[in-house]
């Protein structure tokens, strides 16, 4: 079996749109805030801030406060909505993820989790997909003043596995994802969930439209290839 020889290969996830697709349940739990709040949401909030920080939404996007104390509190209800319908109704993961991950930890590939999700939902619903020990760690939303596109969470998560950015793989399926990829020095995989594939070319060294369309070779050539 072939191991990670001198640490060559990283490899970092987005969370929502890669591992699950739970895109209606966070629409649905802004659309809940909103009503408990009373207050508007633009017509095309959720694909504007789609993938980045709450804490940029709420004054930038949806400019309901710019109050630190009160975004704080919007964004921890919002997730708490979130949570309670992903309960309510329950979750799967993307097709091909869980066969993915086990090659990985097959092949001795270090992986984490870099997402602008908070670490409350992705930790409950590693629980609800019973896949707990599939990531080596993960960084979310906390751990980072400067949410997608900019590189931080990738960065830290790129450092948590030990692997230099250079020989890192990003799998995302946001736009803000993909430039903070980028942005990090990462090679890039699009998946095209969010996005068609064709919205993708271009943009990233390789589209897939599952993760196990890739294996560990494929990851390796990626990191060793230049450009896009």
């Amino acid at each position: 079996m072939l191991k990670n020889p001198a640490g060559d290969l990283g490899v970092l996830f987005d969370w929502d749109g890669v591992i699950i697709d739970s895109s209606r349940q966070h629409e649905e739990s802004w659309e809940r805030l909103a009503v408990e709040e009373k207050s508007a949401l633009p017509a095309d909030h959720f694909k504007v801030g789609f993938g980045k920080k709450n804490e940029w939404i709420i004054p930038n996007l949806l400019r309901w406060t710019e109050d630190a104390a009160e975004v704080r509190r919007l964004s921890l209800r919002k997730e708490a909505l979130y949570r309670e319908i992903i309960i309510q109704r329950g979750l799967e993961a993307l097709p091909g993820v869980h066969v993915f991950l086990e090659r990985l930890r097959e092949g001795g590939v270090p992986t984490c989790i870099g997402s602008s999700t908070h670490r409350e939902n992705i930790t409950a619903i590693l629980g609800v997909l019973k896949f707990e020990g599939l990531f080596g760690d993960m960084v979310t939303s906390e751990d980072v003043t400067h949410g997608k596109p900019h590189p931080d969470v990738f960065l830290k998560a790129a450092v948590k596995t030990g692997v230099p950015p250079a020989r890192c793989v990003v799998f995302e399926d946001a736009f803000a994802g993909i430039e903070a990829g980028h942005a990090g020095g990462m090679k890039v995989v699009g998946v095209a969930t969010t996005h068609p594939a064709e919205a993708l070319a271009g943009k990233v060294h390789r589209v897939v439209t599952r993760l196990d369309e890739l294996t560990v070779a494929d990851l390796r050539a990626l990191v060793s290839s230049a450009g896009l």
